[in-house]
């Protein structure tokens, strides 16, 4: 059997990134919506109401793919990652609605970093390591974004993976996998207190210190200040922009944890280069 070129790697892992995509728009729609569904539940019974018949909304891989507004399950062509889109024209072949945006995009992005990962790492354990990375940050970004909730179910793991994998030494040592998990949490559970007993308001939400903590736990303590730099410089430039054009209230909350996803993965494929750029900047040997 043939060795495949780096570029075939590259381009393998562009179109599962790509198919993967498809699930994580699944991934993204659904568990806000089944979290929300159960905290209902737990409510009821602790207020000792009945339970609602049908609670539950679609699970993530048992029930079909469908149209969210007139619910026609979707045809295996019209699930075709980008290309299902773009032949239906950004509309439900049944009911007409106009389809999310969000749908290609995340496929397209999915299947871009995944490119990316392979390329900077090749056909190995860390490459495989890295996509689980990648997936996990853009699902986690993208229900972020729609609903400001940073799921436990996605970031405990991802904290858990980053520090079992320390175990062979693949990213960070055992050591600077633990302390940066904590440093991670710690820093912004500081920021957070502090901000809330000088202003009595919560800037952030506890999934962002869980999200640092994972990110801690794969690149370990010396990544954190950077990290934390960049998300707060992108936060800042994509939230001044979006006041500009006055697509954004001013007085309506940000979700911050796409950023810190965002600059932790550029740190995870380029930190190096990027600290080695910036002592060259600087005169820094």
């Amino acid at each position: 059997m043939p060795e495949l070129s780096p570029w075939a790697w590259i381009s393998i892992a562009a179109v599962l990134g790509l198919l993967v995509g498809s699930f994580l728009n699944v991934v993204i729609l659904r568990v806000p919506a089944r979290m929300e569904a159960q905290w209902r539940q737990q409510a009821r019974e602790v207020l000792s109401l009945p339970e609602e018949e049908n609670a539950l909304p679609p699970g993530i891989v048992r029930e079909p793919s469908h149209c969210p507004n007139c619910k026609h399950p979707l045809a295996a062509r019209d699930n075709i990652p980008l290309l299902g889109w773009l032949l239906l024209r950004g509309r439900c072949r049944y009911c007409k609605e106009p389809i999310s945006i969000q749908y290609p995009l995340v496929e397209l992005l999915s299947g871009i970093l995944s490119a990316i990962v392979v390329w900077k790492f090749g056909p190995t354990w860390a490459a495989a390591a890295g996509l689980a990375l990648t997936w996990t940050l853009i699902a986690l970004s993208g229900i972020d974004f729609r609903t400001q909730y940073l799921p436990d179910q996605l970031t405990l793991p991802l904290l858990w993976l980053g520090l079992l994998l320390s175990l062979i030494g693949m990213f960070v040592q055992p050591g600077p996998a633990i302390i940066g998990a904590a440093a991670g949490y710690l820093s912004l559970w500081s920021v957070y207190w502090l901000f809330k007993l000088t202003t009595g308001k919560e800037g952030m939400g506890f999934g962002d210190f869980k999200l640092l903590a994972a990110l801690g736990a794969w690149m370990g303590p010396t990544s954190l200040l950077p990290i934390v730099l960049l998300s707060s410089l992108v936060g800042a430039v994509m939230g001044g922009t979006l006041i500009a054009l006055r697509k954004h209230d001013r007085e309506v909350p940000m979700p911050f944890g796409p950023f810190i996803a965002m600059a932790g993965w550029i740190w995870f494929i380029a930190g190096n280069e990027l600290m080695q750029a910036y002592m060259h900047l600087t005169g820094m040997r």
